[in-house]
């Protein structure tokens, strides 16, 4: 199999039509959307999201009534229900400060559908566009607006035990938002981390959110697959930065008794650039 290309991660990218995005000089202030996922099942990813952009300068802020994103709604076929859902958080973020997203399915909720949901609203139409244009994938900003310095990430995890490792780019992330070359970046920058290709790298892990509920054999099947072409590698962790997805292939990895342990991207940097275990 071919390996995917690598363009330069710190070029903006686009998805289909849609026109390349362009970045804006760093900020000092930023908003936290954790997902409703990292909330409830794996709220360390959150937190050590907030470390690493706390690390850089940024003051990080977390309005307390943000919730679901809506897509379980959305992709099931009732959009009223999303659109109350994202309705309720429209007015949370009313500085014009980036939202950082450590997901890039909910992140492609955010910035591609919820000016969707509104486009025939006049109040909150507008809202959702210029919302929608301030929503960053983690990955993606901090390699394309902090435009993180990649060798100062190497020199701070250097020193530490040597460790191969897969990447999963969650469908969201890797088709819509178009982030999977800045995970990319960032885990070939680190010192003693190897990166392993695998067959089925690129396929979805069977998740996609009510997908594994209202189809639970052939999620199955899907996820199966993805981990015995990951554990064929001989890969020491499964790296993702989407808790979906990293919940999914980590429980079924357990119940398989597979020897495939999985960690947030934001844990994985922030553990291997000294941050706490």
């Amino acid at each position: 199999m071919q390996p995917d290309p690598q363009p330069d991660p710190r070029q903006p990218r686009h998805v289909a039509s849609r026109a390349p995005r362009h970045y804006p000089p760093a900020p000092l202030q930023v908003y936290l959307f954790a997902t409703c996922l990292v909330d409830l099942f794996v709220p360390q990813a959150g937190l050590d999201a907030v470390r690493l952009l706390e690390r850089e300068g940024l003051l990080v802020h977390y309005p307390r009534g943000q919730s679901c994103c809506g897509q379980p709604a959305y992709s099931s076929g009732n959009p009223e229900q999303a659109r109350a859902v994202a309705r309720a958080q429209l007015d949370l973020f009313a500085q014009p400060w980036p939202v950082i997203v450590p997901s890039g399915s909910c992140a492609g909720m955010m910035r591609h559908h919820w000016p969707q949901l509104f486009q025939d609203d006049p109040v909150a139409g507008p809202k959702a566009v210029e919302l929608a244009e301030r929503v960053y994938e983690l990955s993606e900003f901090l390699v394309c607006v902090l435009q993180l310095d990649l060798a100062g990430l190497a020199l701070a995890g250097a020193g530490q035990a040597d460790e191969n490792v897969v990447l999963h780019t969650s469908c969201g992330a890797r088709r819509e938002m178009g982030t999977r070359t800045h995970g990319v970046a960032l885990v070939d920058a680190l010192p003693g981390v190897t990166r392993i290709e695998h067959q089925r790298e690129s396929e979805c892990c069977g998740f996609g959110g009510t997908f594994s509920l209202k189809h639970p054999d052939i999620s199955g099947a899907m996820v199966s697959d993805k981990i015995a072409s990951a554990c064929a590698t001989g890969c020491d962790r499964l790296v993702s930065a989407d808790c979906g997805c990293l919940l999914n292939i980590g429980h079924a990895a357990q119940h398989q008794g597979a020897p495939l342990p999985v960690e947030h991207l934001a844990s994985f940097l922030w553990r291997r650039t000294g941050g706490a275990p």
